[in-house]
């Protein structure tokens, strides 16, 4: 059984992925960096070379491969969750917590990233909410919710171990 950790950038899935690997002794994987070892270039350069379709297409390969191993933990991309295929199957192995924060604490949390596609425009905040309100559906097909808008790592990570244990 998988940990699959989903939800918006900026909302702690790298921090608290790399955490919950040293506290049950898993094993971490990013499929955002997976997909980069794959294609050879950074997510940032698919979108600018390719499209979103296309970086979608190599995400839902990288999501079947990766939920076919056992007891790892999965910093999954902030979109996976739009793809329904891509849910089924993380289901398939895998216990799905949706990390939320709010969006001013996402945009703050974002400042100084360049290497975020999706956040190339002007007004950053105006698009974090955008994106958060047009993937909320998808988010809502997590199996459980942790707010990480408070950022305390240790109580997030117990939270997560609670309930994967139980």
């Amino acid at each position: 059984m998988n940990i699959v950790l989903v939800g918006f950038m900026g909302t702690g899935k790298t921090c608290i992925s790399k955490e919950l690997t040293k506290l049950c002794e898993m094993r971490y994987i990013s499929t955002d960096e997976m997909i980069e070892q794959k294609e050879g270039r950074s997510i940032n350069d698919i979108f600018k070379e390719k499209d979103e379709r296309y970086f979608r297409d190599v995400e839902r390969s990288v999501v079947k491969e990766v939920s076919n191993l056992d007891g790892v933990v999965i910093d999954a991309g902030g979109g996976v969750m739009i793809d329904e295929e891509n849910v089924k199957v993380l289901k398939s192995n895998g216990i799905i917590f949706c990390l939320q924060s709010d969006p001013s604490v996402i945009l703050e949390r974002m400042k100084d990233e360049k290497n975020r596609p999706l956040l190339n425009v002007d007004d950053k905040l105006a698009k974090i909410k955008e994106l958060l309100s047009k993937r909320a559906s998808y988010y809502e097909r997590a199996d459980h919710f942790i707010d990480t808008t408070d950022f305390n790592v240790e109580r997030i990570t117990k939270q997560i171990i609670g309930i994967f244990k139980s």
